[in-house]
């Protein structure tokens, strides 16, 4: 009898966590506008523009394939990896678009994050990067970054 009882209260407690972690999993991230969560591991929720301009498309496909892997899709970032494109931070007004060109060209020195420095990006040319930052700006304005 006394066996039972402690078995019992293991499958509780096992039960419990199992229903605590589930709910955490399904709950990923801060909720945003009408129930939006954010995905798995993004540290910023990114409305989309309603459509992008061809600059920005082919800024977009370029983010895909250079940005994405470290800044998560549409600049939302990524826990434990690098920052989000589409924050406050990276307003117009503070990092002009010539500072995304020379963190590509150059790499940046962490300071405003702690993700550490981020490395120059090989192979990408200055056009490629004005049209991740058209595409970039078109994201940060869809979410009142101006």
């Amino acid at each position: 009898m006394k066996w039972a009882a402690i078995l019992f209260a293991l499958i509780a407690v096992a039960a419990a966590g199992w229903y605590v972690m589930q709910t955490s999993n399904s709950n990923t991230g801060d909720q945003v506008g009408e129930g939006m969560a954010l995905p798995t591991g993004a540290l910023a929720a990114v409305q989309l523009p309603p459509r992008f301009e061809e600059q920005e498309l082919f800024g977009k496909r370029a983010y895909d394939v250079v940005c994405a892997s470290c800044h998560g899709v549409n600049g939302q970032g990524q826990n434990g990896v690098a920052p989000p494109l589409v924050h406050k931070i990276y307003e117009p007004s503070h990092h002009g678009d010539m500072a995304f060109v020379l963190a590509a060209q150059n790499g940046v020195r962490a300071h405003h994050w702690k993700f550490g420095n981020m490395p120059a990006v090989e192979g990408v040319k200055n056009e490629d990067v004005l049209n991740i930052v058209a595409y970039i700006r078109a994201l940060q304005r869809a979410n009142g970054i101006n």
